[in-house]
């Protein structure tokens, strides 16, 4: 006696007609056909299901605070930081869970399982700190929540930035973070990544860097990181997240730094929704987008995890917690056309982002941990082309969120009476 049967179910890998069986909150079994009972059986319907998804890049203290105290006129990064600035102490903690909460719940919905969370350690009550890890407690049934430690304004420029860093860290916050474009000079940023990678190690913690995040040509802290991941023994923990300025590096720096980047084992996580909403701003045209070298970054054997990076913010005034979101800006800005591209599309936002959080038990295979989606296509770049709806979203083997088939009731002539739109893919053959 299983605990759920999913049956008839399409696996990513191209699986058709697979039951996954459930026992205790872990994949038992993923084959076709299995007959034993099940307290629970949910048919998939020959649907798609996927493991679930993981933002490895979010700022969670921000989100939802949209137009609070004001809104971002000029769009930019650097108005967005000063409004940040506005809004950090009118804010209380009570208002960072609340807001947080409500995004875990849309978060939920949407089938993420998994979110890698920047908070601002450059205040001296720490209230992103202490609300996080709060709602990382209330959370930790049905989303794994890793925090980083990010001191906003620069962790040499504001001159309480390490002290506090450190204080977060103490106070159980996962991940060490920096912003090093953001300190006063290239030298200043180049020395914050050294301290921190040293603080990361002397702790046995991961890194994760806001690495050139800006349209300069000459910024060159992705290139520190890797050095000093290699000097440290950080091999495996340390991502550079944006990358922007390598969108307009030159081709032969790029050929020396991409070979750095793999010899340290450095990952690399581009945020595609706001990396080209904010990059190239000071362009007229032809305009750059900031989305960093995707596909050459991939070719040469990096982990690269899409993140989605802000939800109605300072920042950013759109988005809905939706992964497929952001890989289907990614394929596009990245022109990632080919079916293999597209595909490798929906790693970037689930396999891919879960080996840089380094998640233990996630997959689809028997002995992982039983969180899946049931998405409304039938593979996933049908689930990318259409943002599938989610069907159904699994936690340790239970339903945590459900929802009806998207059909759309049609009233023509000779023509038939709905419209299922993950009905449109192309024939195998074709």
């Amino acid at each position: 006696m299983f605990d759920l049967i999913v049956k008839n179910a399409t696996l990513p890998d191209g699986r058709k007609g697979q039951d996954i069986a459930v026992k205790e909150g872990v994949i038992a079994a993923v084959e076709a056909g299995i007959t034993a009972e099940a307290k629970e059986v949910i048919n998939a319907g020959g649907h798609l299901v996927s493991p679930p998804f993981v933002d490895p890049h979010f700022h969670m203290d921000a989100t939802l605070s949209l137009g609070t105290p004001r809104m971002n006129v000029s769009g930019t990064l650097l108005e967005g930081i000063a409004l940040w600035g506005e809004l950090k102490p009118i804010q209380s903690v009570e208002d960072i869970i609340a807001r947080a909460m409500r995004y875990c719940d849309l978060a939920a919905s949407m089938g993420l399982g998994a979110i890698r969370t920047h908070v601002d350690t450059c205040d001296d009550e720490l209230k992103g700190v202490q609300a996080l890890l709060e709602v990382r407690e209330q959370v930790k049934d049905y989303i794994d929540l890793q925090l980083v430690a990010f001191p906003q304004d620069g962790v040499l420029r504001d001159p309480r930035a390490m002290a506090n860093t450190i204080r977060a860290l103490d106070m159980g916050v996962d991940v060490v973070g920096g912003i090093p474009h953001f300190e006063r000079t290239m030298a200043d940023g180049a020395e914050s990544v050294r301290q921190l990678c040293e603080i990361a190690a002397e702790r046995g913690l991961m890194v994760d860097m806001h690495c050139d995040e800006s349209d300069d040509p000459h910024s060159r802290h992705i290139e520190t990181l890797a050095y000093e991941t290699q000097r440290l023994g950080l091999q495996g923990r340390v991502a550079g997240s944006h990358l922007t300025s390598m969108h307009s590096m030159d081709n032969y720096y790029v050929s020396k730094l991409i070979p750095l980047m793999v010899e340290a084992g450095v990952h690399a996580i581009p945020n595609p929704l706001i990396n080209i909403m904010l990059q190239g701003r000071h362009d007229t045209y032809p305009k750059r987008r900031g989305q960093t070298r995707v596909r050459e970054l991939r070719d040469a054997g990096i982990t690269v995890g899409f993140g989605s990076d802000c939800v109605m913010d300072p920042w950013y005034s759109l988005g809905k917690a939706d992964m497929l979101d952001v890989a289907f800006m990614g394929l596009h800005v990245g022109q990632l056309s080919s079916r293999e591209d597209m595909a490798w599309c929906f790693e970037a936002v689930t396999t891919n982002s879960a080996k840089i959080m380094g998640l233990e038990g996630y997959g689809l295979a028997p002995g992982c941990r039983a969180n899946m989606v049931l998405l409304q296509a039938q593979d996933p770049i049908e689930a990318i082309r259409l943002r599938a709806h989610r069907l159904a979203v699994i936690r340790s083997g239970k339903v945590i969120a459900q929802n009806d088939l998207q059909v759309a009731a049609l009233s023509l002539p000779g023509r038939p009476s709905h419209v299922d739109p993950a009905a449109y893919a192309p024939s195998s053959d074709s």
